[in-house]
């Protein structure tokens, strides 16, 4: 029997319309005779989604009992007995209830397909096992449930349902996807507009990738080597030199031409590893390629051409975009056509782009010589020459006869190779010349005269020198080539442990300290800020043995030990600007917190004067104005009128009282000394106490607070100074008829309490303003307070370890969330969860 097939609707996040979109074409496709049913269908109470089942023969549930709770599930049986040409199967990774023959959803759904069964399923990207912990880290929200992937990547079909995350959010606000009472909840979590950007960007590049590995994998399986332009890809290769960034750029506008282009760059490093590339311009250059989309690789191989095109095809690239040969003519004349004209030769199908930079090579200039060996090598080459040649000769005369001439000549050719090789260049010369003397002077007639009877002669003794130049020639550039890998890797790690140290943490100026002693192999590295030390490793040497060096005009670097050579100053002066660098960011720290503090404690202050000029003596008239009256004994003041003049003074010296505690309380979170006394608390004890404080009866709020709700870890008393203040600002602007609504949830071990009003709002480039003392947002009224109430709030919520925050109220108004730890650790629901509770 033929096995069916799996067609899969891969959404986002829930309510993108998965299951609407599997309902529709199954109803298509019974309208065009296909014999469908359905299998199982969540809809969550989603009125749309129910309405689709219309028309579809729907298979019934099996019903399971867990623990005294019944729960129904796919009947397995009953659908392999319908034997259908085509089953919907909603939530692929659903978990079943224990006790069915399969733990979770999926091993249904293959059960149908190996029984010929076609099935249509939706899954969302969050329950994809690969993708689990990045969804986690863009959500918080750890999902139990998920899929493996050579399971859905065994689907015939893979279609994503889009949907925009601003249309999901709307959807949400107008309650098709959840209930009225978890839209909040949800906006504020979840289906946060970043975290829904993220979770569909997230599918739809799964899905490329998807798509472009079965691209792959038809062309192995039919045997198709040549190029497939599906999309656009260009290869960039990087040889580390200062034309990288030319190639990226140009790259980069190439692969822009064409939607969906996308940018490969690749280094080859050389088998052995001597290859000449500069560490600092390649993570330059790979840093711009991430910073123009694309991605950087590495490959080793001894043949650069080959190599390039290689991976070139592998990629499956359109485009290689090369640079011009950095060598003058010259060499080029020498060596032989270069990179570019092999890659030419051997890319066939795939587009060469040889890009002209400033770096391309000059016209006839020559390469300037330089010795890769040490002097004392040099010397132990000389000393070898002065004296294995004379004991060679004296070797050689003593064994000399009429057929040992070949031995002779091969004998003096083999010292100077070996002189070569320890020498270089110089003493192999020179070992050559005086070895061809000798070989002329005792073995060559007329014996014991310079003299050259044959011409063929005198061409063997320039064939011999030529031999030992070409020998010490290669040993020299070994040698050379060796020192500068190995100094370009010291270098390369110095600069990169330096950087890891600063990233993870440590303090950059002592960080670039210690690595400096540690590179440099000093006994000991100081760092001085004019007299004072700032930093110091080892153990620093007296003063004549010192070297001192610059850092900018700011302060000097002590060198203990060794002298540095010039190779090694040039690497240290890069330090030097690192160390510049460092100080200055140190004093500009300094400054800034030395000044912050006087320009916070100057607004404070002038704030304050204000209030104290207005709102602090508007109380203090009004109450010495109703003492005063009273006191007068000429008036005649009716019963009445007193008790007003009473009350007066009571509201005025209450509300002095209220800002003078209100003062009190921002000066100690200001300075950091409020005292928080944290405790499991109830939001059951302190609502109602809020409440009360007041004086709002049920009919003035509306609560929404699920049940089972944990504790929260918070001071009971500055909770509920944080709900009144809260509570009061939302009555004042809520609209007649529409109370405020008081709800709470409980999301990933956070307890988050929401005080919501559907008043005119807050602009959003205003949210923060909010929280600062002493401001009103424009208010001039004399009921309006000083504008402490939200600025002790958040100060209060944060010195109990949660935080307070503003946002919308779908439909409009302003929604302050207070979210505090949970006291204790919510466990797991016993059951399987569905798919659409996220």
């Amino acid at each position: 029997m033929a096995r069916g097939h799996l067609r899969v609707m891969l959404g986002a996040a829930p309510g993108v319309g998965k299951t609407y979109a599997m309902l529709e074409e199954g109803k298509r496709l019974k309208a065009l005779g296909k014999d469908v049913v359905v299998a199982v269908v969540e809809t969550h109470g989603r009125a749309a989604t129910a309405a689709m089942l219309e028309g579809l023969e729907v298979v019934p549930r099996r019903a399971v009992e867990h623990r005294g709770v019944e729960l129904t599930e796919l009947d397995l049986d009953a659908v392999l007995a319908r034997a259908p040409q085509l089953a919907l199967v909603d939530e692929l990774a659903h978990t079943n209830a224990p006790g069915l023959e399969n733990a979770k959803r999926w091993e249904d759904v293959e059960v149908m397909l190996d029984a010929g069964i076609d099935v249509m399923s939706t899954v969302n990207i969050q329950h994809i096992e690969s993708l689990n912990d990045v969804v986690e880290q863009i959500t918080g929200v750890q999902q139990r449930e998920t899929i493996p992937d050579a399971v859905l990547r065994r689907a015939d079909q893979i279609e994503v349902v889009d949907l925009a995350p601003q249309a999901l959010r709307d959807r949400l606000a107008e309650g098709v996807v959840y209930p009225a009472a978890r839209v909040d909840a949800a906006l504020s979590n979840y289906f946060r507009l970043g975290n829904l950007t993220a979770l569909r960007e997230l599918a739809l590049l799964w899905l490329a990738d998807e798509v472009d590995s079965a691209l792959q994998r038809y062309r192995a399986e039919h045997g198709i080597a040549g190029k497939w332009e599906a999309r656009e890809r260009v290869v960039v290769a990087l040889t580390g030199g200062p034309e990288g960034e030319t190639l990226l750029r140009r790259g980069a506008r190439i692969a822009a031409r064409s939607a969906g282009g996308e940018l490969l760059a690749v280094h080859v490093t050389s088998q052995d590893g001597l290859r000449e590339a500069t560490p600092g311009a390649l993570a330059a250059q790979r840093a711009l390629v991430e910073q123009l989309g694309g991605s950087y690789h590495q490959v080793v191989g001894s043949d650069i051409p080959r190599a390039l095109v290689e991976f070139a095809r592998g990629e499956n690239a359109t485009q290689l975009v090369i640079g011009v040969s950095r060598r003058s003519r010259l060499a080029a004349l020498l060596t032989g056509p270069g990179i570019g004209s092999t890659v030419v030769r051997e890319s066939g199908d795939i587009d060469v782009h040889i890009v002209t930079h400033s770096r391309a090579g000059g016209r006839f200039s020559l390469p300037r010589p330089r010795g890769g060996l040490t002097t004392r090598r040099k010397v132990y080459g000389f000393a070898l020459a002065l004296v294995g040649g004379p004991l060679l000769t004296l070797l050689l005369v003593t064994m000399r006869s009429d057929e040992s001439m070949t031995a002779d000549v091969l004998s003096y050719q083999l010292l100077v190779v070996i002189v070569a090789l320890v020498g270089g260049i110089w003493p192999a010369l020179f070992a050559a010349l005086l070895s061809g003397l000798t070989l002329d002077y005792f073995f060559v007639a007329p014996l014991y005269t310079i003299t050259i009877a044959e011409p063929l002669h005198l061409v063997a003794l320039v064939l011999y020198l030529i031999i030992a130049a070409l020998v010490s020639l290669v040993v020299d550039q070994a040698a050379r080539r060796t020192r500068a890998a190995q100094r370009a890797a010291a270098e390369a790690e110095l600069l990169a442990t330096v950087a890891g140290g600063v990233i993870r943490g440590e303090d950059a100026l002592q960080a670039l300290v210690t690595r400096t002693r540690e590179a440099f192999g000093l006994t000991g590295v100081r760092l001085l800020d004019g007299d004072e030390v700032v930093s110091t490793d080892g153990e620093p040497a007296d003063s004549a043995h010192t070297q001192r060096i610059a850092v900018g005009d700011r302060g000097t670097l002590e060198l203990s030990g060794r002298d540095l050579e010039a190779a090694d100053r040039r690497l240290l002066a890069a330090i030097v600007a690192q160390l510049d660098a460092a100080l200055e960011h140190r004093e500009l720290a300094a400054t800034a917190s030395e000044l912050g503090p006087l320009a916070e404690a100057d607004r404070v202050r002038s704030a304050l004067l204000a209030a104290v000029g207005h709102d602090l003596r508007r109380p203090l008239a009004a109450a010495t104005a109703a003492v005063t009256t009273l006191r007068q004994r000429d008036l005649a003041l009716s019963e009445a009128d007193r008790e007003a003049l009473l009350e007066t003074a009571e509201d005025s010296l209450a509300g002095l009282a209220t800002l003078v505690t209100n003062l009190l309380d921002v000066s100690r979170v200001q300075a950091g000394v409020l005292g928080v006394s944290l405790a499991p608390t109830e939001l059951d004890d302190i609502i109602p106490a809020a409440l009360e404080e007041l004086g709002l009866g049920p009919a003035k709020v509306e609560l929404d607070l699920p049940e089972g709700l944990p504790p929260v870890l918070a001071d009971g008393v500055l909770l509920q100074r944080v709900l009144v203040n809260l509570l009061g600002n939302a009555l004042r602007f809520s609209p007649d008829g529409r109370p405020p609504v008081i709800a709470a949830s409980e999301f990933g071990g956070t307890v988050q309490l929401r005080v919501v009003d559907h008043g005119p709002g807050i602009p959003g480039e205003r949210r923060e303003a909010v929280f600062l003392p002493f401001q009103r947002l424009g208010d001039t009224d004399n009921d309006t307070g000083i504008g402490l109430g939200l600025a002790l709030s958040k100060g209060f919520a944060e010195g109990m370890g949660g935080t307070l925050e503003a946002e919308d109220t779908p439909g409009g108004g302003l929604t302050m969330v207070v979210s505090l730890p949970a006291a204790t650790t919510a466990t797991a629901a016993t059951g399987a969860a569905t798919e659409e509770t996220p």
